[in-house]
């Protein structure tokens, strides 16, 4: 595989490649010089893993921003942590156990001129591109899209899957004021439909809940990025989209948010109250049942959390996910071993084995 900008040989050409999340103070160190890789065994078999939920920035992108780049790294004590090269992404990956990474981006372009933003999505896609050719057995990646023109996010999403072999698109949970579930999007999730393009749902924070949000504790991340899923998701699921797109693959981040965890509410609302519920669109199932086309990261920190997701969503929609470089699960490996409530067959279909399925990679 080629790209315009060419292949990106030793770790020095990855000179402008940056890796950050939305996570906590602190990284994840380099792996000490000499020391083996962790390795994941299940019944004395190795076991790859796969880590669908992780982080990148290019520098020749967010340059384009101006000064506004400077706020593209979150302000916590894994900011200084966000440039590395390869080398030390590697290293930091065998420290973690982490056999393959699925990197993206979180969309910063969105509320941008249409074409600037057509631009730091083309260097993007390119230099991911470059990177998983690069190392095609460690690295992986979701594309950018310039969703705010969604027949140019078409075409990118085409050349990213069939040109560039990006396994799908990293997406917010809306589009400014606009949830996926306008119509406006549906070529774009038709387009993904027919590539069997996976769309990593990740959420940018709810402004409008900025003051209720305030004070101690980080709200706009630790509520404010669930919350946000979550309401993505409810209005794919009830305004019919998931039906009008049974193929789509979607991949949520976070444990798709609070959805899992009060999911049955969702099936009572419109008996309870069928004057809020739009009587035009008649949803071929329950609400809770569109959960089980859906896949989500297992980014939940505890085997009980795990539990409790997999017993909802049904473990075959479950795959590893980090957040790294930011420390929201170091071990992301050891969570999913010590889930007593998965038997070996399902850890390692949620180490890897859905992600490679959904994402048609090897296993």
């Amino acid at each position: 595989m080629t790209t315009r900008r060419g292949f990106l040989g030793a770790a020095a050409g990855f000179a402008g490649l940056a890796f950050c999340g939305c996570g906590l103070p602190g990284a994840a160190h380099a792996q000490p010089s000499g020391m083996r890789p962790k390795v994941a065994r299940i019944g004395g078999k190795r076991v790859k893993t796969i880590d669908v939920h992780s982080h990148c920035l290019f520098h020749d992108a967010t340059a384009l921003m101006g000064e506004g780049a400077a706020n593209l790294t979150p302000n916590v004590g894994g900011a200084k942590h966000a440039y590395l090269v390869v080398d030390e992404r590697l290293s930091q990956m065998d420290a973690m156990g982490v056999d393959m990474e699925v990197v993206s981006i979180n969309p910063f372009w969105y509320a941008k001129d249409r074409d600037l933003a057509a631009r730091i999505v083309t260097i993007q896609n390119e230099k991911l591109a470059e990177l998983c050719a690069s190392k095609p057995d460690r690295f992986a990646a979701f594309a950018s899209l310039t969703l705010q023109d969604p027949e140019l996010a078409v075409k990118q999403l085409e050349t990213a899957v069939r040109k560039q072999g990006l396994r799908g698109a990293a997406i917010g949970d809306r589009v400014g004021e606009t949830e996926f579930s306008d119509p406006k999007f549906h070529p774009v999730w038709a387009k993904a439909e027919e590539l069997g393009a996976a769309l990593f749902i990740h959420p940018q924070g709810l402004p409008e809940l900025a003051k209720r949000l305030a004070g101690n504790g980080w709200l706009t991340n630790t509520v404010g990025n669930p919350l946000g899923t979550t309401i993505a998701l409810q209005h794919l699921i009830f305004e019919g989209t998931l039906d009008r797109f049974p193929g789509l693959k979607i991949i949520a981040a976070h444990g798709g948010g609070y959805l899992a965890s009060y999911a049955p509410r969702s099936d009572h609302a419109c008996f309870v109250a069928p004057a809020f519920c739009n009587p035009d669109i008649k949803l071929k199932k329950k609400p809770t049942e569109y959960l089980n086309q859906l896949y989500f990261d297992a980014l939940v920190f505890t085997p009980e959390a795990i539990r409790h997701l997999a017993a909802q969503v049904g473990p075959s929609q479950l795959m590893m996910g980090s957040d790294h470089p930011y420390v929201w699960d170091q071990d992301p490996v050891d969570t999913i071993m010590r889930a007593r409530s998965l038997n070996d067959k399902e850890k390692v279909a949620v180490l890897s084995g859905n992600a490679a399925r959904v994402l048609r990679l090897t296993a």
